[in-house]
């Protein structure tokens, strides 16, 4: 079987759009958690990740 370029991206989008998606609470208060506990995890990714010491900042400070 062969598949082309984006015939494959295709494929692996839709497959991490499927397994992205979330049922919403009904309740405002459980939304809010949930909203929480997403950034403390993507928080805690973040933080996992090792960035090397000459690594640049994407800004620049001006006074």
């Amino acid at each position: 079987m062969k598949l082309t370029r984006r015939q494959l991206a295709a494929a692996v989008v839709s497959a991490t759009a499927m397994a992205q998606t979330r049922q919403t609470p009904a309740n405002p208060a459980d939304e809010l958690q949930a909203a929480r506990d997403r950034i403390k995890a993507n928080g805690e990714t973040l933080a996992q990740q090792k960035i090397p010491m000459a690594t640049e900042p994407a800004f620049q400070f001006k006074a």
